[in-house]
């Protein structure tokens, strides 16, 4: 640990919030249905889609027929994701001759690619056709991203409407979204990574020869691409088995820094274009600075523990001081850009790494745990992260309320009992999720059967598998061997309750909310832009996290910190 890490740290948050302000301030006017300079390439081609598929543009949809359309298009692409991946031994652009995928890992990666969790029990270059990778994988890539963030351009309508009936019209924002945001931001990156280093190609492999001459047979796939819409729409899903650990995807520190930073700039981008679409600009500058405190204060601490937690083996080798704990660490990148990864992946719905999470020390590892289990809200996936920092919200102004006996108000609107019932059942699913099937599958003869650990890393492995798939997250603690039919189903059904059972409740609350008449703040409004009202959302979202997750974690990555501290004695 030095000074050149922290400034690391500091510099990359930093330069991650300077490039999602403008974009914010682009996606607000693409959610508001504005023109943009993008307008004469992209509008033809806008018309065109709405003509083609018989969308009214100008037809507004209550939340129910917001949440209908979600569900029916997201169903649409499971089931052709699903066929695709089955079957994908019979299709085209094949050239390494993969058959198709069983009928429980197909399950699991439509599913997974649907709710833009982006988990894999498989490893890409030995499983996924270029087809499968191109037309199936990294089209849901921008398609789910796009669903969330048209549910967030939903919500962000709802506290702008005076007496509104309408959240807008869903095929209108996923089409704008993924034209005019999505493409443009991955074209751009995609060519950024491909003068970089980074493979684009439809080639199956090369062969090589190692310095002492033995052949190697290195595997490639069109890998720029969808590297950059996998960050961007905050997917997560990589090309190769080890995502950006892996030098094809991930070549330099440059790429690294393209790559971490575009993990989260949209997101961040998001409560921006939340705040100008609201008409609440200071009190998104309020939602944005919790999640950047809390996602800094876990890359701290994941960093302090990869640098300063005593490690068994080295004191056992009568190693004093080592510098820090590089297994499973990229060499090129070190322990602070490893921290740093970690934090704002798990802090985002994105399962990219570049490094092994399963080879931090536990207190490290336990923290990006917790940051899945916080709820993906810093600054969570594209779209869902803002929406589920507007529940902490609605919560937090609650509580307040509760404190000082008047009925609590966010943004101009009144907050009763309708919202807060539904903003229980979306927090409330994912403890549900995590702990129910976790719980099941730690008594279950055929779920231990995946685990390579017992005791506390083998509880750990469950948590962070259970804790992945409903959070939308992907990333995975390794260990568990996961491709199997128990895993693959559970995991599936726990992706769809994260995803599908917080947005519905999110749209529900937004309908609410629009109809609502819009109010002039008074003496007995609680501030939500100042500094208390941060402190106060900071102190809501851990301790919801503590009380729901704590005594798990306890059982877990806890009690194997302090037997690695035993050993190392």
């Amino acid at each position: 640990m030095d000074w050149r890490g922290w400034a690391e740290i500091v510099f990359t948050i930093a330069l991650t919030v300077a490039i999602g302000w403008p974009l914010g301030l682009f996606m607000s006017r693409v959610w508001a249905g504005d023109r943009t300079w993008l307008d004469p390439v992209l509008r033809p081609v806008e018309r065109l889609t709405y003509a083609a598929f018989g969308i009214d543009s100008k037809k507004g949809q209550t939340w129910l027929g917001y949440a209908a359309a979600l569900i029916a298009f997201s169903a649409a692409g499971f089931v052709m994701l699903y066929l695709q991946l089955r079957f994908q031994n019979l299709l085209p652009l094949n050239p390494q001759g993969f058959d198709g995928l069983s009928p429980h890992l197909a399950f699991n990666t439509a599913v997974s690619f649907v709710t833009n969790t982006n988990w894999q029990s498989y490893g890409g270059e030995a499983t996924m056709s270029h087809l499968s990778q191109m037309a199936g994988l990294t089209v849901q890539n921008f398609v789910s991203a796009g669903a969330g963030l048209a549910v967030a351009a939903a919500i962000a309508r709802a506290f702008a409407a005076d007496r509104g009936e309408t959240l807008g019209n869903f095929w209108v924002d996923l089409t704008r979204v993924v034209l005019y945001v999505l493409l443009p931001l991955s074209i751009v990156t995609a060519l950024a990574l491909v003068a970089a280093g980074v493979p684009q190609t439809l080639l199956a492999n090369v062969e090589a020869a190692t310095l002492v001459g033995v052949k190697q047979v290195i595997s490639l796939a069109p890998t720029a691409s969808q590297e950059a819409i996998k960050q961007w729409g905050t997917n997560g899903g990589g090309i190769f088995n080890v995502n950006s650990a892996h030098p094809f995807e991930n070549p330099s520190p440059l790429t690294n820094l393209i790559e971490v930073v575009s993990l989260n700039a949209l997101a961040f981008g998001t409560v921006v274009a939340f705040g100008r679409v609201a008409g609440a600009r200071k009190e998104a500058r309020a939602l944005l600075a919790a999640m950047v405190i809390l996602v800094g204060v876990a890359a701290a601490a994941i960093y302090a523990s990869e640098t300063l937690t005593p490690q068994p083996a080295l004191a056992a080798a009568g190693i004093s001081n080592p510098t820090a704990n590089m297994e499973g660490k990229e060499v090129r990148f070190g322990p602070a850009a490893s921290a740093l990864w970690a934090a704002q992946t798990t802090g985002a719905s994105n399962g990219s790494v570049n490094s092994m999470h399963g080879s931090f020390m536990p207190l490290g590892g336990g923290m990006a745990l917790f940051m899945i289990q916080l709820g993906e809200i810093l600054p969570g996936g594209a779209g869902s992260g803002l929406y589920g920092m507007v529940v902490m919200a609605l919560l937090a102004v609650f509580v307040a309320g509760l404190m000082v006996g008047r009925t609590p108000e966010y943004l101009g609107k009144k907050v009763e009992a309708r919202e807060i019932k539904f903003a229980m059942l979306a927090v409330l699913i994912l403890p549900l999720a995590i702990l129910g099937f976790s719980a099941v599958a730690a008594v279950t003869p055929v779920a231990l059967e995946g685990l390579l650990n017992k005791g506390p890393r083998g509880l750990t492995e469950i948590l962070y598998a259970y804790s992945s798939a409903a959070g939308n997250n992907g990333s995975a603690y390794a260990g568990l061997t996961a491709n199997a039919p128990w895993w693959n189903t559970t995991l599936g059904i726990a992706m769809l309750l994260g995803r599908f059972a917080y947005a519905i409740p999110v749209l529900a609350i937004a309908g609410a909310i629009a109809a609502k008449p819009k109010l002039a703040p008074t003496a007995g409004t609680l501030p939500s832009d100042s500094p208390l009202f941060v402190g106060l959302l900071i102190g809501i979202i851990l301790i919801l996290g503590g009380l729901q997750f704590f005594p798990a974690l306890a059982l877990g990555p806890i009690v194997e910190h302090f037997q690695v501290l035993a050993a190392s004695r």
